[in-house]
């Protein structure tokens, strides 16, 4: 069976019967396509007419909408599908126009399917035809189109006759107290807006920009939150950059509707755009963002502006999330499924010792990074601990000790000649070239007995070996490691640990954060990120998935060598 990159799923059958089969049908277009698949709705229309079938206009009702969201919610059980609802041709009544031109795509279909039902139920060759000429008077394919007919695949468990006149569940309403039909016609307005952080674009996410994007005719605003919007999130380091989480947005929305104006910005307070712009009309929320909804309205009314329409979202349920993560289709629980994950190919590292891994393991201040250590030890790995060799290192005899001594003078020295590392800590901080003076000398030499560590790790028979240092990266050690993990935790966590351990003040914890690189600049060079911020076995649990995922890499260096 031919799997392709892409493709085009025509969906012919009435809603009411189609949203009970959907499970079925989407599963089945899943051995099909691997990456990107397109959905086009077209209840109703026949591929046994002589005819060539032509697009024709679906009315924008609380039925079809609550039919995307379905259908998101369905298709979240398949991660590894980019779905996309094409609203073309998903129409208020008053403009039932459709475009005249073919729709290019971002990723051109490489075969249609359909869940249209031949009378025989075989594929039946005319009707794939019709299907392919179908296909590519509305969207741009590949040259060689393939077709496919779901049915009778995903047709083989029958369901009950009461699921197939089940109504669909309400996922959009408006905010409003009049009742609402499935078969009530939306209103739709020239100019929306809606909001929010679109880290990792999911199906949640399609939903809230499908209903906007249905809802608007002309323009629609989309504010992407930013800088002090996302100091609160769950593992922000882990956030794609800002411009990376824009252009997935305009890739999907120009896909989905190109005939509005997206004006895509970015979100620095709670109100953006909606609270000032007075030329838009409504503005789509979730549940979880209702209340903000409503204070952007009160904001605008306190600013003489009309208040917007409001049409809240439902939260899709995540039918696969563990412990520790939302049971809503969320981006925080995508996030925390990368912890352990390889996120950058390793360093290829052919000077080090032969059979031996070198993970470079740091962090902030108050990270965990040491209890992380003692895991992998746990595991199997041979820890090369970076105090202990600064210890070695400024040691009467050290090969730092008199360079040291003779740089900074006999004033550091106990009396009984050991280096006073507060007193010489205090010389140096706040004074970069002091420190500079001081690091020039100290971590060359930290890098030198690290290195021969490593060889004691061979000749135990270890294959991998971590070194735990918080300065790896400042230091340049990552020149002799494959990969860099890096522990990140929540400042104000990090804060309230140094507090409790040390004894210091917040002031004091604070000021030796700042006095670090941030968990930002460290995942910024990381190949693995993990985090202490949850229960002990949840840590544990996080750090054997990226030991058994670290084997099964080593297992694969070894082969190709």
């Amino acid at each position: 069976m031919a799997v392709f990159r892409s493709g085009l799923l025509v969906l012919t059958t009435p809603l009411a019967s189609l949203a009970p089969r959907l499970a079925p049908i989407l599963t089945s277009a899943a051995r099909f396509v691997n990456h990107t698949l397109y959905v086009h709705l077209q209840p109703g229309m026949s591929l046994e007419s002589p005819a060539q079938p032509l697009s024709s206009p679906v009315q924008v009702t609380f039925e079809v909408l609550d039919f995307i969201a379905h259908l998101y919610a369905g298709a979240s059980l398949h991660r590894h599908l980019d779905v996309r609802i094409l609203l073309t041709n998903i129409l208020p009544k008053t403009t039932f126009l459709m475009p005249a031109s073919v729709q290019n795509l971002s990723h051109p279909p490489e075969v249609v399917l359909t869940d249209f039902q031949t009378l025989d139920g075989s594929q039946y060759n005319p009707v794939k035809q019709q299907l392919e000429r179908y296909a590519t008077s509305c969207y741009s394919c590949c040259p060689q189109l393939s077709s496919v007919l779901l049915y009778p695949d995903y047709g083989t468990q029958e369901l009950p006759v009461e699921s197939l006149n089940a109504p669909l569940h309400s996922a959009i309403r408006p905010i409003s107290p009049i009742p609402r039909s499935q078969k009530q016609p939306v209103r739709c307005y020239r100019r929306g807006a809606v909001g929010g952080t679109f880290d990792r674009l999911h199906n949640a996410h399609k939903v809230l920009l499908s209903v906007a994007c249905v809802l608007a005719q002309e323009v629609l605003v989309v504010g992407v939150a930013d800088r002090d919007l996302l100091k609160s999130k769950l593992l922000p380091e882990l956030l794609q950059p800002y411009a990376e989480r824009v252009d997935h947005l305009s890739e999907f929305l120009v896909d989905v509707k190109p005939s509005l104006t997206f004006d895509i910005v970015p979100l620095l307070d709670p109100y953006g755009p909606a609270g000032s712009d007075p030329s838009l009309e409504f503005l789509v929320v979730s549940e979880e963002t209702y209340r903000g909804g409503m204070a952007v309205n009160r904001f605008r009314l306190e600013n003489h502006l009309e208040e917007l329409a409001l049409y809240q979202i439902q939260l899709l349920k995540d039918q696969n999330h563990k412990e520790n993560e939302e049971d809503k289709i969320s981006s925080s629980s995508f996030r925390h499924r990368i912890l352990g994950n390889l996120l950058r190919p390793p360093f290829k590292r052919p000077e080090l010792p032969s059979g031996l891994y070198v993970l470079g393991l740091t962090g902030i201040s108050g990270s965990g990074k040491s209890s992380i250590a003692q895991r992998l030890k746990g595991l199997g790995a041979f820890i090369i601990d970076s105090d202990q060799l600064g210890h070695r290192a400024y040691a009467p005899g050290g090969l730092a000790y008199q360079p040291v001594v003779e740089a900074f003078g006999t004033d550091i020295l106990h009396q009984d000649g050991l280096i006073n590392r507060k007193i010489l800590g205090s010389r140096v901080f706040g004074n970069k070239k002091q420190m500079k003076m001081l690091t020039d000398i100290v971590w060359p030499v930290i890098e030198k007995l690290a290195r021969e560590d490593m060889e004691i790790a061979v000749a135990e028979g270890k294959n991998v070996c971590v070194i735990d240092a918080a300065i790896l990266l400042e230091a340049g050690w990552q020149n002799m490691v494959h990969e860099v993990w890096t522990v990140v935790i929540p400042e104000t966590e990090a804060v309230r640990r140094i507090v409790e351990r040390d004894g210091l003040s917040e002031a004091a914890a604070q000021s030796r954060l700042q006095n670090q690189m941030s968990g930002q600049q460290l995942v910024e060079q990381s190949h693995v990120v993990l985090s202490t911020l949850w229960e002990p076995h949840i840590t544990q649990r996080q750090v054997e998935k990226a030991w058994n995922l670290l084997q099964k890499r080593i297992t694969k260096t070894e082969a190709q060598a």
